[in-house]
This record gives structure tokens, sequence and C-alpha cells, in this order.
């Protein structure tokens, strides 16, 4: 007798085959969101944002690690996360693929 899968089952198999490969896709972003990185926030910001997502870092080790109050930390991540959404969501993709 045939194994019969249950409808969880064909559901993933559909949406894996639809899914495709979005590896260039997602290069092409972070290319675009490592220049960001680069050109669209302050020193700052860049240096709290690379501690915080790339080395893992917490708010108050951060703070401790600068020196600084955690409200300040906390305030320039959002700002400068803002600004990175601000770059990558509104047409400024096409600035920086140099369209």
């Amino acid at each position: 007798m045939a194994h019969r899968l249950n409808a969880s089952d064909e559901l993933a198999l559909y949406v894996q085959a639809m899914s495709g490969d979005n590896r260039a896709q997602r290069q092409e972003l972070r290319r675009h969101l490592l220049r960001a990185l680069e050109e669209d926030v302050t020193p700052r910001q860049r240096e709290m944002l690379t501690l915080y997502y790339a080395a893992g870092l917490n708010i108050p080790a951060i703070s401790r690690r600068l020196g600084v109050n955690k409200s300040t930390v906390s305030r320039t991540l959002h700002r400068g996360e803002a600004r990175l959404r601000r770059c990558l969501r509104y047409g400024a993709g096409k600035l920086l693929r140099g369209d």
C-alpha cells in the first residue's frame, strides 16, 4: 500500500517547490545593507549596530563597553535602524546599485 502524505506535509512540499532559490536576492540585499551601513549611518550608530547585531552584545553590555548610558545605546540603535530602513525602503536601493 502506498504511503499517503497528510495535508501539512503536502503543503510543505508545495511551498518548498514554489519558493525557488532566493540566494541571489539575499546576496544583493546584504550588499546594499552593508553599503548603507558604511555610507548612511553615523560612525557611532555603525559602531553600536555592529556590536549589537554582529558581535551579539546586548544593550547593557554595549553601554558598559562604550561607557555610555543604556538609554543612549537604545536611542542610537533605533535611530541607526530607522536610517537603514529608510535607505533600503525608499528607493535608495537603486541609488546604491548605481542605476
